[in-house]
C-alpha cells in the first residue's frame, strides 16, 4: 500500500499527543484507509518512548495478551519516568473482551500515576461501538478516519474529478488504475474479500455468508438507487427472509462497505421499515462490479450520471461521522429527493441532477411538507458536482 497519509489526520494526532494529560484515543474505519501508515508515521516523528503492536494474528478469545503487552510498556515506561509513553493496538476489536481489560489496566495505571497515553486503531465499527459503550464509558474520544475524498485524493496523486468517480477513494490502488484488470482484482481481492473475511466473518456470526457477499454484489450495482428487501429476495437464491437480509447489510455498514440509508420522516417506526437506498462508502466497490472500463463509463450518460449521484453519496455518508450529521433519503409517492442530511434539527435536501432527466418537482415537494433550512441542487443547472465533492461539508450548517 502507498504511504501516502491523511495529512489532517496526521497534524491532529501529533498535536494530540503532545498534551500533557494521558488518554485513550480510539481511531476507527474502514480498511486500507491508512490508519496502520498514519500510525507508523506518526511514531517516525514521536519524541516520547512508545510500543507500537498489532492483534491482527492474535487468537480471538486470548484477552490475556493485552495484558502481556501492557505490562512490557510498564515496563518500558519505568525506564523513561521522565516522559510520557503511548501504546498504539491495532485491530484491537480482534480481542475477545478487548474494552474490559484495557479498561483494567487504564484504571490500574491512573492509581499508580503512570502517563501511560492509548490509542486503539480497528476496522469494525459494530464491535468497537459495543466495546467503548459497556466498558470505558467517560475515558475515550473517538475520531472516524473514512474513504478518501476528492480533495485527498487530488493533493495526494494528482486525480481528476472524473478518475476519482470511477475509481474511488483507495490510496493503495492508486498506482494500478493504468492497468484496469490488475486494479479490479486488487480491489477484490486485497479489499473486498479481506473486509468481509476477516472484518465480519471472524468476528460475527453469519450463517449464511454466500447470501451475505451476493447481497454485497447486488447493493453496489445498485447503489444510489432504492430497492425494497421484498424485491431483493426475488434476486437471490436461498435468501432467508427479509431480517436476514437488513442484519447482513447492517454488518457490510460498520466494515464501511454499503450502507443502506432510511427514508427522512419525522415518524421514526416508517423510517426504519422503509425500504433502504443503497450506497457503497467508496465507488470502486460500485465500479469493480462493472464490465466497462474508465472510458466506456465516461461515454455512457445514463450510467455515468448514476457514478457521479453514487459518489455524492458516498462522499456524504463518510463525511458525516466527522461532521456529525445524519444522511437519508426522501420519497414520497412519485417524489423523491437523492439525499436529505439532518444535523440537529437543521435538515438540508441535496439533489443530484448529472444527466438530462428533470428532478426538481422532488425537491419542491420536500420544501412544500418540510420546511427545510436549506435545499442544493448539485449538478446540472446547479453546483457543479466536481466543486460539491471538493467543498468542506461543514460549510453546509
Amino acid at each position: 500500500m502507498s504511504k501516502s497519509i491523511q495529512r489532517s489526520y496526521y497534524q491532529y494526532f501529533t498535536t494530540r499527543l503532545k498534551e500533557p494529560k494521558k488518554f485513550i484515543q480510539v481511531i476507527f474505519g474502514p480498511r486500507q484507509v491508512g490508519k496502520t501508515t498514519l500510525v507508523s508515521q506518526v511514531c517516525e516523528e514521536l519524541d516520547s518512548p512508545f510500543l507500537s503492536i498489532s492483534a491482527d494474528d492474535i487468537a480471538n478469545s486470548n484477552s490475556e495478551w493485552i495484558d502481556a503487552q501492557w505490562s512490557v510498556a510498564r515496563t518500558q515506561q519505568a525506564q523513561h519516568p521522565e516522559k510520557d509513553f503511548v501504546i498504539f493496538i491495532d485491530e484491537i476489536q480482534k480481542i475477545g473482551n478487548w474494552s474490559e481489560v484495557v479498561k483494567k489496566n487504564w484504571d490500574l495505571d491512573t492509581k499508580n500515576n503512570l502517563p501511560i497515553k492509548v490509542v486503539l486503531l480497528g476496522s469494525s465499527r459494530l464491535l468497537l461501538q459495543q466495546g467503548l459503550t459497556e466498558s470505558l464509558a467517560g475515558r475515550f474520544e473517538t475520531t472516524y478516519m473514512g474513504h478518501w475524498s476528492l480533495t485527498e485524493m487530488q493533493k495526494t496523486f494528482g486525480w481528476t474529478p472524473e478518475q476519482y468517480v470511477w475509481f474511488g477513494g483507495y490510496p493503495g490502488s492508486a498506482s494500478l488504475i493504468e492497468d484496469e484488470e490488475r486494479w479490479k482484482k486488487y480491489i477484490t481481492d486485497a479489499l473486498i474479500e479481506t473486509s468481509i473475511s476477516k472484518d465480519i466473518l471472524m468476528l460475527t456470526r453469519v450463517d449464511k455468508p454466500a447470501l451475505m457477499r451476493r447481497l454485497f454484489e447486488l447493493g453496489c450495482t445498485y447503489s444510489g438507487q432504492i430497492l425494497s428487501y421484498t424485491k431483493l429476495l426475488g434476486q437471490l437464491h436461498d435468501a432467508g427472509n427479509t431480517t436476514t437480509l437488513a442484519n447482513y447489510l447492517r454488518l457490510l455498514d460498520t466494515a464501511g462497505l454499503l450502507a443502506g440509508i432510511e427514508n427522512f420522516t419525522t415518524d421514526k417506526v416508517t423510517q426504519r421499515a422503509s425500504s433502504p437506498k443503497f450506497q457503497v462508502y467508496n465507488n470502486a466497490l460500485l465500479s469493480v462490479q462493472r464490465n466497462e472500463s474508465f472510458s466506456e463509463a465516461l461515454a455512457k450518460p445514463e450510467l455515468w450520471g448514476r457514478m457521479v449521484e453514487s459518489s455524492v453519496g458516498g462522499y456524504l455518508i463518510n463525511q458525516s461521522f466527522a461532521v456529525g450529521y445524519k444522511v437519508y433519503y426522501w420519497r414520497h409517492r412519485s417524489d423523491e429527493v437523492d439525499f436529505v442530511l439532518e444535523r440537529r434539527g437543521k435538515v438540508i435536501g441535496i439533489e443530484v441532477k448529472s444527466g438530462h432527466r428533470q428532478k426538481l418537482a422532488g425537491l419542491k415537494a420536500f420544501n412544500e411538507i418540510f420546511h427545510p433550512d436549506k435545499t442544493l441542487l448539485v449538478g446540472k443547472d446547479g453546483m457543479p458536482w466536481q466543486e460539491f465533492l471538493l467543498m468542506p461539508l461543514a460549510q453546509l450548517f
